[in-house]
């Protein structure tokens, strides 16, 4: 039987991303499915109210608390999560990710990305440091330079495709799942998903 597709949308500056990620990839290991990572940029000063030094004083709390729920969450799985003090762009991280996937490298080029990033290790915005990680997973990076070197003859339309994907799946935040079109949106809602799992049947045996 072929494996069943789950589009996974994923973004490398949420920390609820990062918390999902392990236990997104168990997926396969339980059920037979196959996973497609799709990025998926979210409009984070729309949200929060803009820069982080216009923020009103609810939107500082909200932000204050969701991270504080994301670090109890990553204490539990062992990871850390230090709150960004500005607003990033993961487009280039994205570039990667897309260059690492086509080569079969994009769990661990993901990781490290994730783990850096959130320990303010990985500066997500520079190139150099992203080809530094694609060569340290064995990618060849040269894809990526040229995705860096000529943006919007591949690599934009490439990253605007996958989000038009995601605008025709409904899809508003991430981390998301969709299975046969039905979205999961969350690091709590994998439970979820994997009883939809069950329903069709996926599930591997011994």
């Amino acid at each position: 039987m072929n494996e069943f597709p789950i589009k996974c949308y994923f973004a490398y500056t949420s920390p609820f991303t990062y918390l999902a990620m392990s236990p997104v990839y168990d997926l396969e290991n339980g059920y037979r499915v196959k996973l497609r990572f799709i990025p998926y940029g979210v409009n984070i000063r729309q949200v929060y109210g803009g820069e982080v030094e216009a923020r009103d004083e609810r939107n500082r709390r909200k932000l204050h608390y969701l991270y504080l729920d994301a670090r109890r969450l990553a204490a539990e799985q062992g990871l850390t999560i230090l709150p960004p003090k500005k607003i990033f762009s993961a487009r280039f991280a994205f570039y990667g990710g897309m260059c690492a996937d086509d080569q079969g490298l994009f769990r661990p080029y993901s990781e490290r990305v994730f783990e850096r990033f959130w320990k303010r290790q990985l500066e997500v915005e520079d190139p150099v440091t992203l080809a530094s990680i694609l060569s340290e997973v064995g990618a060849d990076k040269r894809k990526f330079l040229d995705y860096i070197a000529n943006e919007a003859a591949e690599a934009k339309p490439r990253l605007k495709a996958c989000f038009a994907e995601a605008q025709a799946d409904q899809v508003f935040g991430v981390p998301t799942l969709v299975i046969e079109q039905e979205r999961f949106w969350g690091y709590d809602r994998i439970d979820w998903a994997k009883r939809k799992l069950d329903a069709l049947g996926l599930r591997r045996t011994a």
